[in-house]
């Protein structure tokens, strides 16, 4: 198998995430939440996956026709901001008025962020708020906090999408990769779990979906406020 077959496949691997993306707003307009955060762990997965891919079989060299960079974005805004925004609001978590001021500000300052040419810092890090609204979601779904709370959560994220705070790349971001990258695993392990047994409130996966979800959130920003020590 040729490196040009190969760099096309991680093309075409990618590009899966846009059938997923719309299996997940089939589910979510019969209102099948848990089948649709089930469609966006696996979308989740497969974002995860080729990037390194990519890297390795240098698809910009090996399958040039195809921009890796430009469908990644494509699929990461319907999987990570359009859906989940369109869950928040049809489900009801936030009624009334809430939902639309949620949907409107995370659609429109998402759209910005995803353009923004300085969104990676110099160690692969996202520089501010990388948009991953999938995972502020599911964990309103399966916690279901205040709706007040949300509000907060909601604003919060979208005006740290602009501010020069770090969140890390799980992958990407070599500090503290050795945890990162299992804290990332068992996100996904969580939130597929929480799905699978729709959001049932006893169920001791949201608590895992939490933990990990504060970690990833917050990591980058704890290396920022203690930076790494060089010889």
């Amino acid at each position: 198998m040729t490196l040009q077959f190969k760099a096309l496949f991680v093309h075409l691997l990618t590009a899966t995430g846009a059938v997923f993306a719309m299996l997940a707003m089939l589910a979510a307009v019969d209102e099948k939440w848990d089948l649709m955060f089930l469609w966006l762990v696996v979308a989740f997965a497969v974002d995860g996956i080729d990037g390194p891919l990519a890297r390795r079989y240098l698809v910009w060299h090996n399958a040039p026709r195809f921009d890796g960079v430009l469908l990644d974005l494509i699929i990461d805004y319907l999987t990570y901001v359009f859906i989940p925004a369109f869950a928040l609001f049809k489900s009801d978590l936030l009624p009334g008025w809430t939902g639309w001021m949620a949907i409107i500000i995370i659609t429109y300052a998402s759209a910005l962020y995803f353009a923004d040419t300085n969104m990676k810092t110099d160690d692969k890090s996202f520089s501010g708020f990388p948009g991953c609204w999938q995972m502020a979601v599911i964990v309103m779904f399966a916690v279901e906090p205040p709706i007040w709370l949300m509000l907060v959560l909601v604003t919060a994220l979208s005006v740290a999408m602009f501010l020069p705070l770090r969140f890390i790349h799980p992958v990407r971001t070599k500090r503290w990769r050795a945890i990162s990258l299992p804290m990332a695993f068992a996100w996904t392990f969580f939130a597929g779990w929480a799905a699978w047994v729709d959001f049932h409130p006893e169920s001791w996966a949201h608590w895992g979906l939490v933990i990990t979800s504060l970690y990833l959130l917050f990591a980058g920003i704890i290396q920022q406020v203690m930076p790494e020590r060089r010889a």
